[in-house]
C-alpha cells in the first residue's frame, strides 16, 4: 500500500526484474505493440535505482521467467504493517506468480494471509489512503475479494471504487504526499470517493510516494509532473514505455513495505 498521508515512507521495497517473456503479458486496454525486452530491463534497473536514490532498501523477489506478467510485482499482494495479504488474480495466469512473493514477505518477517477462492484480487487494485482503504472492484477483484481483505484488515475503513476502461484502481488514481488523490474521474466511481485531483493526461493518475514531498512518476507524463513541481514537489521522472505497452505503470513494479 502506499504511504499513509502526512508520514514519511518507511525504506524497503520489493521489485521483480523482468523476464524473457515480458512481451508474452496480457494486454487488456492498451493497444498491442512490440515490447524490447532489453530495453524493458534497462528501464527497471533505472526505475530501481531511482528508489534507492530516494532511501529505499531494495530487495528483489526471485524472478519467474515463465510468467510473463511477473514483473508487475504489486498485483501478487498487499502489505499494511507487519501483514502481507497474498492475492488471487482474477487474470488466472498470474496466480503462479504469488509463491515467489509469499517468500519474499516471509524473508521479510511479515505475517501471511491470502484471498481464498471464489475471491479475487490484485494488489493493483488497493490504495490506501490514511485510514481508509480504497478497492478496485473490476476485471481482477471481485466482491468476495474485497470483502475478505476488509476482514484481513479488520478496523480498516475499506471503500469498494467501480473501476471502467482501466486495469486495476491504481491505473486511475492514486494518492499524493498530502493525502490528496489524483487521478481520471472517468474511470471511477468518484460518488464514493473525496474530492479527486484530475490529472492532466491519464499517465499522470499514476505517483508513487517516496516521502513526504517526492513522487515518482512516469516520464510519459510530464504536464503532471511540472504542475505538481510547481505546487513544491520533487518529482523524479523514470521511462518506463516498455512496461507502459502491457498496461503497466510505475505503482505495478514495486511493493513499498514499513
Amino acid at each position: 500500500m502506499d504511504a499513509a498521508a502526512g508520514t514519511a515512507p518507511a525504506g524497503r521495497a520489493l521489485v521483480r526484474p523482468p523476464g524473457p517473456r515480458l512481451a508474452e503479458g496480457i494486454v487488456t486496454h492498451a493497444a498491442r505493440r512490440p515490447v524490447d525486452v532489453e530495453l524493458a530491463a534497462r528501464q527497471h534497473e533505472a526505475y530501481v535505482t531511482a528508489l534507492r536514490a530516494a532511501g529505499r532498501r531494495v530487495r528483489a523477489v526471485a524472478p519467474a521467467d515463465d510468467l510473463p506478467d511477473a514483473v508487475f510485482v504489486e498485483d501478487a499482494l498487499v502489505v499494511c504493517g507487519d501483514l502481507a495479504v497474498l492475492g488471487r488474480s482474477g487474470a488466472p495466469s498470474r496466480r503462479g506468480e504469488i509463491p515467489g512473493a509469499e517468500q519474499a514477505a516471509r524473508e521479510l518477517g511479515l505475517r501471511i494471509e491470502r484471498i481464498k477462492e471464489p475471491g479475487t484480487l490484485d494488489g493493483g487494485d488497493v490504495l490506501d489512503v490514511g485510514g481508509t482503504v480504497y478497492v478496485g472492484r473490476g476485471a481482477r477483484t471481485n466482491e468476495e475479494g474485497i470483502c475478505q481483505l476488509a476482514r484481513l484488515l479488520g478496523g480498516r475503513r475499506v471503500v469498494p471504487v467501480d473501476v471502467r476502461g482501466c486495469l486495476h484502481l491504481k491505473s486511475a488514481m492514486t494518492v499524493l504526499p498530502d493525502g490528496g488523490l489524483i487521478g481520471v474521474p472517468e474511470m471511477v466511481d468518484t460518488s464514493v470517493l473525496p474530492c479527486l485531483r484530475v490529472a492532466p493526461e491519464p499517465e499522470g493518475a499514476h505517483v508513487v510516494v517516496l516521502g513526504p514531498d517526492h513522487v515518482l512518476m512516469a516520464a510519459s507524463a510530464p504536464r503532471t509532473a511540472a504542475r505538481l513541481a510547481a505546487d513544491g514537489l520533487r518529482v523524479t521522472s523514470v521511462d518506463i514505455s516498455e512496461f507502459e505497452a502491457l498496461d503497466g505503470c510505475v505503482t505495478c513494479l514495486s511493493v513499498l513495505v514499513p
